[in-house]
């Protein structure tokens, strides 16, 4: 399959899965926060929960990885903690 020649911005996307999919996409915000919840209070900068990595900045959930996922700056497997 070709790749499209329209740019879908993060925008345009949370839309069309809000609007178009009817995903609750602020509900699954809430529920990924809870989840973090106890590593934030404890001020952590990262958490791993079910094989999930949550990686914290300011109280803020910036991006979530694959436990099992390679590292594509190293080309290989991360370590596990």
């Amino acid at each position: 399959m070709k790749k499209p020649l329209a740019v879908v911005t993060d925008h345009a996307l949370l839309r069309y899965l809000e609007r178009v999919l009817g995903m609750d996409v602020e509900g699954i915000r809430d529920e990924v926060g809870r989840k973090v919840d106890r590593a934030v209070e404890m001020g952590a900068c990262g958490t791993t929960i079910d094989g999930w990595s949550y990686r914290i900045e300011a109280g803020r959930v910036v991006t979530v990885v694959s436990t099992g996922s390679p590292d594509i700056r190293l080309g290989r497997k991360r370590r596990r903690a």
